[in-house]
């Protein structure tokens, strides 16, 4: 398996208007969702074998995730229904094409119900890449899921990626949600930021000198997104700036986990076990996040989130035409 996914798969609500506050959008149009179904969607769309730990709630949107990540070819195996709680929704808004806003209604939403006896670990031991986020991290019983989890896809030797995707308004405290998210960030082999998330984690503005300080707690990568500027990354061997390629953004909801799922397929393919740490030099990293800032670009070319995540070969037509 190339790469597994846990954490939140849910319904985004996505406003019918973009240029309205939320209080003002008139409507609202369901779609499949969750940064790290996102992400393992993704991946299988650019030829990788995915699948996705994750529990949904048992009622009708609970069991369109489930189909429309197998229709997708996702591997849902790991996937878990449970009765006590609804499938989590988020309503967006969209003031401009750049810029959402959230209300997750989780109260609890039955992703945070993931246990670690619900952990497959004989599929994170077959898997290349591990990758989650912070949202599993939240309460218990997912966040001791997420951590074995974790802990369990680097024992067996898989890349662990963890995307930062820090969403104040859902955690109980700001300062509980940086506490937890900076300790595990020595479990992570692949970091990824935006620029307001390394402020917060490494207290430095530059990307040059925040990721350094974030690399030294632990991951063997760093990466800084940039938003339409580009990207920037960090390994012990090299660094370096890579430019976004400009589009028209339609909105930018699901562009850096289309970003991430790039980023992730260049550094997991092929059969070599641990092939990832070969390719943390300059020579291979550019040209991974050259493929991964194409991505997360068409991505937002289109609307939705996980509808919008484009296909191999249209990533693929788009690089030979730049």
């Amino acid at each position: 398996m190339d790469v597994v996914c846990l954490g939140e798969a849910l319904i985004d609500m996505f406003p019918a208007e973009i240029g309205r506050p939320l209080a003002e959008v008139s409507a609202f149009h369901p779609k499949p969702g969750g940064a790290p179904a996102n992400v393992a969607v993704a991946a299988a769309r650019l030829g990788a074998s995915a699948a996705f730990l994750g529990e949904v709630g048992d009622d009708a949107f609970g069991r369109f995730l489930i189909d429309t990540l197998a229709a997708e070819g996702v591997d849902t195996r790991g996937m878990r229904v449970d009765r006590t709680a609804r499938t989590t929704l988020a309503v967006i808004a969209m003031p401009d094409p750049q810029r959402a806003e959230f209300i997750f209604y989780r109260q609890p939403g039955q992703d945070m119900g993931l246990r670690p006896d619900d952990i497959d670990t004989r599929l994170l031991g077959a898997a290349r890449a591990f990758h989650c986020g912070p949202l599993s991290l939240i309460d218990e019983p997912g966040r001791s899921a997420t951590l074995r989890a974790m802990t369990t896809a680097r024992k067996a030797g898989a890349l662990v990626s963890f995307d930062v995707n820090y969403r104040p308004s859902i955690w109980p405290h700001p300062e509980e949600a940086l506490a937890v998210t900076a300790s595990v960030i020595h479990l992570a082999h692949l970091l990824k930021v935006n620029e307001h998330e390394m402020r917060l984690l490494s207290g430095h503005d530059d990307p040059a000198v925040g990721s350094a300080a974030l690399l030294a707690r632990g991951p063997a990568l760093v990466v800084v997104t940039l938003g339409a500027r580009g990207s920037y990354f960090r390994s012990a061997e090299a660094d370096g700036f890579v430019p976004a390629f400009p589009v028209e953004t339609i909105d930018a909801i699901g562009c850096g986990d289309a970003f991430m799922a790039g980023v992730l397929v260049g550094l997991a393919a092929g059969t070599a076990e641990k092939a990832w740490r070969a390719r943390l030099g300059e020579v291979h990293l550019r040209p991974i996040l050259r493929y991964a800032s194409a991505v997360g670009a068409l991505t937002a070319t289109r609307h939705g989130a996980l509808p919008a995540l484009p296909r191999a070969a249209e990533v693929e037509a788009f690089l030979a035409g730049r």
